[in-house]
């Protein structure tokens, strides 16, 4: 059976309703109904990466992930296979990174500064 965690959505989030539920008044209950999202996880797979690159244009950002994968061989050439590519807009790459600087926030808060 699949998992679907449900989780609050941020203001902007894809995915957030914006049902007439959320236009009428009916304080903070219709509100927070609103604001729900459930995430649908039947179809989610991991990967392992560590590598990544990325690249952007006016209307795109672009991270490609992949593996390196020659870890035992010396560093005048490495061998990466990318696995991953995500294209998302400029405006959804800042909500990438205003999370990913919250997430490193709250590991080095936890477990000590990383090097870098």
């Amino acid at each position: 059976m699949a998992r679907t965690p449900e989780a609050t959505a941020a203001p902007g989030a894809a995915g957030a309703s914006g049902d007439a539920r959320s236009a009428q008044p009916g304080g903070a209950a219709a509100t927070a109904r609103a604001n729900q999202v459930k995430f649908d996880t039947t179809d989610l797979k991991s990967s392992y990466c560590n590598v990544c690159n990325g690249s952007s244009t006016r209307e795109e950002v672009v991270l490609n992930f992949g593996v390196n994968s020659t870890w035992d061989l010396g560093r005048d050439r490495l061998e990466v296979q990318l696995q991953h590519r995500i294209v998302m807009s400029p405006h959804a790459a800042k909500r990438v990174r205003d999370m990913m600087v919250r997430l490193i926030e709250e590991h080095e808060s936890r477990y000590g500064k990383l090097d870098g």
